[in-house]
């Protein structure tokens, strides 16, 4: 853990994260934009994007998007798909085509698991001509963000922000160039991890987070 936490816990983040995203859509006059809609990454960001969708009065739903990775070291990221299939390849990717569906099936299996998991409790909400603001606890290299701005744009909303509490200054310009606004409250420039920035950072449940959807959805 960070010595000088910058929030308490993701609920926190996402107080503090909403207030900085309702002050931006004010002074754009953004705020009745076809009502925005909030989109987390689960699971963790399901209780930093509550207090957004909450602050905003909007429905909260989910994009769920895995990283593809070896399975002799899961934490090497080769690039991430989401549930629906909107696949991301960073440039480590497998030379061979074998090996690239493999783990591309495996990671692919696993989003469309943990979509099916939350798709009851989101709301059945047209994105066309809305505005996405997608939502997690923080960007680490910005891969799994990517793939599932990639996913909503094929989607046609209105624009699409991405807002976290947290990310490392390095990641921002290349972020900022596949979204239309990018929201950081924080961007230290020693980053290593998401967790050391937040005194409580523990893993969301699965019943956590389908929680967070039905408190905002019903």
């Amino acid at each position: 853990m960070f010595p000088n936490p910058l929030f308490r816990d993701r609920t926190h983040a996402g107080e503090e994260l909403a207030e900085v995203i309702a002050a931006d859509l004010e002074k754009l006059q953004m705020a009745s934009l076809a009502s925005p809609l909030v989109y987390a990454l689960p699971r963790g960001g399901l209780p930093v994007a509550e207090p957004v969708a909450r602050r905003l009065g909007c429905p909260l739903s989910v994009v769920v998007a895995k990283k593809i990775t070896l399975p002799e070291n899961p934490e090497l990221a080769l690039g991430a798909v989401t549930s629906d299939g909107y696949v991301l390849w960073s440039d480590r990717r497998p030379g061979s085509f074998s090996d690239q569906h493999s783990i591309l099936r495996h990671a692919h299996i696993k989003a469309q698991n943990q979509w099916q998991q939350f798709a009851t409790y989101c709301p059945p909400v047209a994105i066309a001509d809305r505005l996405i603001l997608l939502v997690d606890d923080g960007i680490a290299t910005g891969m799994t963000v990517e793939v599932a701005v990639g996913a909503v744009r094929s989607q046609k909303p209105a624009a699409i922000w991405i807002c976290v509490p947290v990310a490392p200054f390095e990641v921002l310009p290349s972020v900022r160039e596949y979204c239309d606004r990018l929201i950081v409250l924080e961007t230290p420039h020693i980053f290593l991890s998401v967790s050391r920035f937040y005194e409580e950072f523990p893993q969301v449940e699965t019943s956590e987070a389908i929680e967070c959807l039905k408190r905002q959805n019903n």
